[in-house]
């Protein structure tokens, strides 16, 4: 199963529900550039994600931090964090995603001690896994385990499913790693989703950088450092992007024609939209639209 869209929240957060029928726990198998936007676009979401590409390689970003992961390799993505993913050089990466409760992972007895800290520690945004180490070696076996236990769902799955996550996680909290508390740093991560919610809240009206600036309490220079760090791009570039994403679900309503759109998402000239869009998509939104209809 491939989520080709997911839905997020003003505030970028997921709301697909990450869980099978009995289990806190989703697994896709994932073809990057067949999702919508041809990417996975910037989101976070409560659960933990283990990631394992099993085809070409991805370049992730998680919070501010770029990594790129290989065909065998995989990935820990901790909660809370804001991720998206790319194909790199259009090697039609594919990658199986498991998004795991946090509470499930050990019992609610030991949650305090053995997963609460390593959630709210700020060192600790993602773990790359490869397999010329041992530990990771048995987290990217279970990740092929659990998909495999889940597609064919025989009796008493679930509880093969949950030995191996207490495994991955134990074998994760084990390697060594020291757990930091920085207040700067839970600070920065707060206000760049503040900036972000603003941005996803009023995209479709008039935005100033001053506004978006003032969203997370930064100057117009922070402002721009803070989305540099994070995405690589302006704030007011992000919000063109962001735009273009929110116009294709309309593009292919059949009663909005590309005009519509266009103002529907903030855009202020037909014109303007039409040249962004085929910038960004390598396409009209005219052939997009008649492509998806």
């Amino acid at each position: 199963m491939q989520i080709k869209d997911f839905s997020v929240d003003h505030n970028l957060k997921e709301l697909t529900e990450h869980r099978t029928v009995v289990l806190p726990v989703a697994c896709y198998v994932t073809t990057i550039n067949e999702n919508i936007n041809g990417y996975i676009p910037l989101h976070w979401h409560d659960e933990f994600q283990f990631v394992l590409v099993v085809k070409g390689t991805a370049n992730f970003q998680i919070n501010e931090e770029p990594v790129s992961v290989q065909e065998g390799e995989g990935l820990f993505i901790n909660s809370g964090c804001l991720h998206m993913a790319k194909d790199q050089h259009s090697t039609g990466c594919v990658y199986i995603c498991l998004n795991v409760s946090p509470n499930f992972v050990v019992s609610h007895e030991l949650y305090t001690t053995f997963v609460s800290p390593y959630i709210q520690a700020t060192n600790l945004q993602y773990v790359h896994l490869v397999p010329s180490v041992d530990w990771a070696i048995g987290i990217l076996e279970s990740i092929r385990r659990i998909e495999q236990l889940i597609h064919q769902s025989q009796p008493f799955y679930e509880i093969e499913v949950n030995l191996e996550l207490t495994f991955m996680w134990k074998s994760l909290i084990k390697n060594g790693i020291q757990l930091e508390f920085k207040e700067r740093e839970m600070l920065k991560n707060q206000r760049m989703k503040q900036m972000l919610n603003w941005i996803h809240q009023h995209y479709a009206e008039k935005i100033l950088l001053e506004d978006i600036a003032q969203a997370g309490q930064l100057s117009r220079s922070e402002c721009c450092r803070y989305f540099k760090r994070f995405l690589n791009k302006s704030p007011l570039n992000y919000v063109t992007e962001y735009r273009i994403q929110k116009s294709l679900l309309l593009l292919q309503q059949a009663h909005f024609n590309v005009t519509d759109v266009a103002y529907q998402v903030g855009f202020n000239s037909t014109s303007y939209f039409i040249d962004k869009f085929r910038k960004s998509m390598n396409l009209t939104p005219y052939a997009y639209k008649k492509n998806r209809s």
